[in-house]
């Protein structure tokens, strides 16, 4: 059994992470590349798992950036729908490895594996439902049930709901979609054009405080279409600053006590992730899954 290996993937707007262990978790091989094209990106991924060293590769899961079809039973499974990544819209990297390979390859939201991951060894342990929201490169939300992510045809794309403006803020969204959603005004690159070259959010409180403002909006609407238990927040755009309570409090104010529970009402209920690269845990859980199914 140990002879078995598995692979997890992440691809995410900014880079590519991939990870080959054995079926107990003894890590072989890590990998790291910059995010360009599907091409580039089968093209490393194929010569990493290839080289991977001795065993055999029985299951790849992969946690993919979307929007992308999450549904098993699709001919389109694991395709990548229309998105503004150049050389990415149309394209399906789990069908390409799972061609080259010929081994069962699972795919997943980046977002739904961060959940499942957090759910099962992070901030999320002993919460029977866990959202997760990751503010990057793009803002993406995933929501977990008991170890079984949420999707359908496709997957949450919490990120485009859209948010009321604050009067005066006329910044442009960065969305190429939509002009109010939370991705296009408070995700990394919406946050940079706030900020200015090179400033932290912890720099400017009054950022910060509209940033909060505004994720607080997208958890209130999370608590009142999914009603988790717990919503872990993570992503590098919010990383180095003490935003997560921030958020709460903003929550809180835009349910205003409609309909909520205890767990909503307790401080904590929203929490930075405990996880490093939860999506790429997440994926290879998902493929361990898949291994020992054989």
């Amino acid at each position: 059994m140990d002879s078995q290996l598995i692979a997890g993937i992440e691809t995410g707007g900014t880079k590519i992470l991939a990870r080959v262990s054995d079926i107990g978790g003894n890590v072989v091989v890590d990998g790291r590349w910059a995010t360009s094209s599907a091409d580039a990106a089968f093209q490393d991924l194929t010569a990493f798992l290839e080289g991977a060293g001795e065993g055999k590769l029985a299951a790849i899961g992969i946690a993919s950036f979307g929007p992308l079809i999450t549904d098993p039973a699709s001919s389109d499974y694991g395709q990548m729908q229309s998105t503004p990544k150049p050389g990415w819209s149309g394209t399906n990297i789990r069908a390409e490895l799972e061609g080259r390979f010929g081994i069962q390859v699972d795919v997943d939201s980046d977002v739904n594996a961060a959940a499942i991951a957090e759910q099962a060894k992070g901030a999320g342990i002993g919460h029977p439902t866990v959202a997760y929201v990751t503010v990057g490169t793009g803002i993406g939300a995933g929501l977990v049930i008991k170890g079984r992510s949420l999707k359908g045809v496709m997957h949450p794309e919490a990120g485009h709901l859209p948010i009321i403006r604050r009067p005066g803020d006329e910044l442009p969204s960065v969305c190429h979609f939509h002009e109010s959603c939370a991705e296009g005004l408070v995700s990394g690159p919406a946050l940079n054009r706030r900020l200015g070259e090179g400033r932290k959010l912890s720099e400017q409180p009054a950022v910060a405080e509209l940033a909060a403002h505004y994720l607080g909006q997208l958890a209130a609407s999370l608590v009142l279409a999914w009603s988790p238990h717990r919503i872990v927040w993570g992503g590098g755009a919010i990383s180095e600053s003490r935003l997560v309570p921030m958020i709460e409090d903003s929550m809180r104010d835009s349910v205003n006590g409609y309909g909520v529970g205890p767990a909503v009402e307790q401080r904590g209920f929203c929490v930075p992730a405990a996880l490093n690269d939860a999506g790429l845990e997440g994926a290879l859980m998902m493929a361990r899954h898949r291994a020992q199914q054989y």
